[in-house]
Parts: structure tokens; C-alpha cells; sequence
């Protein structure tokens, strides 16, 4: 079994891009401290929707799906889970707001990530809920034409328990004697976890939780107010070649990781310029129209009606709508397209 030694991470020479890449987080975490600090109602409906959205995505990215409808009814506890797929969503969400609002006293070990597990799958009745793999699988990713590509062989599920309790120790030594950065050191652990896959299912989505809690616990509270979940959804394929790169080699202890920590450091930073933009949208007390308007001005080319839903979460779909209409027969926007398709430009 290959052997795992965080002490030597220092030793890796990084490159311009990643030293950059982390200089912007630190820049953007500074510029959004004051917004996230504050107490307001819209805040609050921030974090949840957040929540909801990456609950969601994080769910979708392994095929693991509902209607919008019985979402949004799921999610505001109208409707109980039905089948499945909806129970796994409810069990993510359940394990999510455990993190929320918990994170400071959830320790990182082999035990509570099985904890982690055991609560996501909870009401789906799954025996191996909380267990450690009991068959070799695979890294797989799947396509939308239902093609399936495998990309890495884990370890066996004789090596796993060992193997995941160490990680979790070698984080924990190496974090908290301020041995790496934390920005490098949680993409190599989540790496690592990946290529470990501890679980029959759910691997995925148990290390989107751990990315959470680890920035978390170190001071980064980005995926708290934008779901980053969904801008792994967003770039997949990507997500999945910077896996699959960095897996080369990984079980003879030579592989290259710094494809997915770059990978890993641009959805940080992406998540925290768009926490940015909420911040601008959301700290004044605008008319619906006027937080639109604001919204709009930071959009480069055609946008959508998703897109300006993202970056005015405190307003309704109705409010949005309304706005929209109104700015084009104002004449500050063009609406093109019909139905789904349809997209805006700006005018003035």
C-alpha cells in the first residue's frame, strides 16, 4: 500500500499559476469579510438558497435527480421524499446543515467521515450506509449519451480503513502546525480521498462535503454564500481530466497533483468573485428593478434570466421576471430567442 507523507509537501516547488491563483483568494476573501460578517435577513436567505443550489448540483453530478418542482417542495418540507433519489437529496442537505452550522467542532478523522456517510444515505434503508467498501470499484465518469469512461482504480477495500485514517491524520498534523498553506493542502487531501474511494457510492459527494468543512475550518467561507458544488457542475469535464491527470502514477507515490489543485483553486476563486458580485448586488436597499439593473452591469455580453437569478438570490422568480420586461420596454436591454433559449444583451 502506498504511503502518505503531508511533511513533504513543502518540498514541491509551485508553480506562478497556483502562487497567483492563491494571492486572488486571499485578495477576494478580503474584499467580501465585511458583507459576510453582517447580519441581515437577505444574508440568511443567501445561505440557504446556497445550500439548496448546492445540494442540488451535487446530487445531479452523479445522476442522482428530481423534478424542480418537488425540489423546491422537498427542500421547504411541504412533501416527504418518495423514492430514492429524493431521499439521498434530503440526506445531503441533512449532512450540509450539520456543517453550517457545526464545522468548529466536527472533527476531521476515518470515523466521522463514516459518520458523514452513514447520515447521507440514512433514509434510504442502504446496508452500507456508513461502512467502508466491500467490493474494488472504480473512478468512473459518465456521459450523456449513457456512455461510461473509467478513470482510476482505487485501492482495495482491504487497504481503505488504513489507508483513509491516515490522511486524516497527516491533514490534521500538518494543519495544525501550520506545516502547508491550507489552499494546498485541502485539494491534495480531497485528491487523495478520491483515489482512496472509501464507499461502495457517494465518494463524490462526500469529498464535495469535506471541501466544504475543511475550507471551513480554515477561515474560507465562500461555499457558504455560493454554491460551489454548481460550478463544479458547471466544468465537469474539466474537473474530471485534472482528476484523472493527477491520478497517473498516484498508487507508486509519483503522481503530479497540481492539475487538480489548480483546478480545486479556480473554483475557490470563481466562487469568491462571484460571492463578490452578490456583495455589491445585494448591500443596498434597492428597488427590484434597480437590483437588476445592478446585476446587469456586471454581465459581459448576452446573459440569461438564470444568470441574473444567481446574482440576486434575495429576489423572487416573478420580481426578476417583471424587472427584465420592464428594462425592455425601457429599451435598456434586447431580449432574443423564445422560451428556453431566451437570452439579453444590453443596450445602454
Amino acid at each position: 500500500m502506498r504511503n502518505f507523507d503531508y511533511s513533504k509537501i513543502n518540498e514541491i516547488k509551485w508553480d506562478s499559476e497556483i502562487l497567483s491563483l492563491i494571492t486572488a483568494i486571499y485578495h477576494y476573501k478580503g474584499k467580501t469579510e465585511f458583507f459576510i460578517k453582517q447580519e441581515s435577513k437577505k444574508l440568511d436567505q443567501l445561505v440557504e438558497n446556497t445550500k439548496n443550489v448546492s445540494t442540488m448540483t451535487s446530487n445531479e453530478i452523479e445522476g442522482i435527480i428530481t423534478t424542480t418542482q418537488r425540489f423546491k417542495k422537498i427542500m421547504a418540507n411541504k412533501i416527504l421524499p418518495r423514492n430514492k433519489n429524493e431521499k439521498e437529496i434530503v440526506g445531503y442537505k441533512e449532512i450540509l446543515n450539520i456543517i453550517n452550522d457545526n464545522f468548529e467542532d466536527l472533527p476531521l478523522s476515518k470515523n466521522y467521515i463514516l459518520q458523514m456517510h452513514k447520515i447521507m444515505l440514512k433514509y434510504t434503508n442502504n446496508p452500507l450506509a456508513g461502512k467502508i467498501k466491500n467490493v474494488q470499484n472504480y473512478i468512473t465518469i459518465n456521459y450523456a449519451d449513457g456512455n461510461q469512461e473509467i478513470l482510476f482504480k482505487p485501492i482495495s477495500p482491504f487497504e481503505t480503513p488504513i489507508a483513509l485514517e491516515k490522511i486524516c491524520d497527516e491533514f490534521n498534523q500538518a494543519i495544525n502546525n501550520f506545516l502547508v498553506e491550507p489552499l494546498i493542502l485541502i485539494p491534495i487531501f480531497i485528491h487523495d480521498f478520491l483515489c482512496i474511494h472509501p464507499f461502495n457510492d457517494g465518494n463524490g459527494r462526500i469529498s464535495r462535503l469535506l471541501t466544504t468543512l475543511l475550507l471551513y475550518k480554515s477561515g474560507f467561507f465562500v461555499s457558504k454564500y455560493v454554491s460551489l458544488e454548481s460550478l463544479i457542475a458547471n466544468t465537469k469535464i474539466d474537473y474530471y481530466q485534472a482528476l484523472q491527470i493527477a491520478g497517473i502514477n498516484w498508487h507508486e507515490e509519483k503522481e503530479d497533483v497540481i492539475p487538480f489543485i489548480k483546478y480545486i483553486l479556480g473554483i475557490i476563486l470563481a466562487g469568491y468573485k462571484e460571492l463578490k458580485d452578490k456583495s455589491f448586488v445585494i448591500e443596498e436597499k434597492l428597488l427590484a428593478i434597480d437590483i437588476v439593473r445592478k446585476a446587469i452591469s456586471l454581465k459581459m455580453g448576452s446573459f440569461s434570466k438564470q444568470d441574473i437569478c444567481e446574482l440576486c438570490p434575495t429576489l423572487s422568480l416573478s420580481s426578476i421576471e417583471r424587472s427584465l420586461r420592464n428594462l425592455v420596454q425601457l429599451g435598456e436591454i434586447k431580449l432574443k430567442g423564445i422560451g428556453k433559449k431566451i437570452r439579453y444583451t444590453k443596450l445602454k
